[in-house]
């Protein structure tokens, strides 16, 4: 995630967002639909194809919008880092635009594969698309879900405070999007099974959406059969804000102290101009 060169407008930022969204959900759903319909692959698969998509997508769109990719991390920067208010909602909406479409290339791909594995195109391969309280198959609740979600959300922006504080010991070579992602395999691979770490509410909410015109009826619902779209909406912006908050008033502070300067603000996204 870098900050992206002055005079683009907001129109090259949301096409960013939007790009590199979409190619985020082309690997995070596509490696999905791979392993539960196809059973080519299995959880770790998963965890490192979501990981790669949060890699190549920053590196599509870092330079123009600073690569948010997720509402939590865009809403996260405008309560700490300075980013514009009145961007949030168009960051948000572009983001969650690109997640819907990835999603419709991967449903109208797989629309074989899906098909025979669940002709009925059940809760078995919803979770294709979006997530689930315990993966559709634990006994976890939506509120369980939502703690979860909060949890995981925190930790993933915590680490990206920290991954792009040139206050801190930052990666460098331009490694900072491998290392992001690398952090989204951590989370997947130890926070996954209550909630399906969706930690981005746009990464959840465009898909939800796709897989429901598309022959879901059930998308908004769980296993339950409780309306459980809000919680990886709500849980992943209350997370963000936490855990960036956990960063910048537990570490910010002495970075700034050790270096004689004031916080500089330095921030994986545009600024004001």
């Amino acid at each position: 995630m870098a900050q992206r060169t002055s005079g683009r407008g907001l129109a090259g930022e949301l096409a960013a967002e939007f790009l590199g969204t979409l190619i985020l959900i082309l690997f995070g759903c596509g490696v999905v639909a791979q392993v539960v319909a196809a059973q080519v692959g299995d959880h770790d698969s998963i965890a490192w194809a979501w990981g790669l998509g949060v890699t190549l997508g920053v590196y599509v769109a870092a330079r123009l919008s600073g690569a948010h990719l997720n509402p939590a991390v865009t809403v996260a920067l405008a309560c700490f880092k300075g980013f514009s208010w009145r961007k949030v909602v168009p960051y948000s909406l572009a983001q969650t635009l690109g997640a819907f479409i990835a999603a419709l290339l991967v449903r109208w791909n797989y629309t074989e594969v899906l098909g025979k594995a669940d002709p009925g195109h059940t809760l078995k391969t919803q979770i294709v698309f979006s997530t689930l309280p315990g993966n559709g198959t634990f006994p976890v609740s939506e509120w369980g879900a939502l703690r979860d979600q909060i949890i995981g959300t925190a930790i993933l922006l915590l680490l990206i405070f920290a991954i792009t504080d040139l206050l801190n010991t930052p990666p460098g070579a331009n490694l900072a999007p491998f290392i992001i992602g690398l952090v989204v395999v951590a989370i997947g691979m130890a926070w996954g099974t209550d909630a399906g770490y969706a930690i981005n509410p746009a990464r959840d909410l465009g898909p939800r959406l796709a897989s429901y015109l598309t022959g879901y009826g059930h998308a908004w619902r769980d296993q339950y059969g409780n309306l459980y779209f809000w919680v990886p909406i709500v849980g992943p912006l209350i997370g963000g804000v936490l855990g960036a908050a956990l960063y910048r008033y537990m570490i910010t502070p002495f970075l700034s102290a050790e270096s004689g300067e004031q916080e500089p603000g330095r921030i994986p996204a545009p600024k004001e101009e």
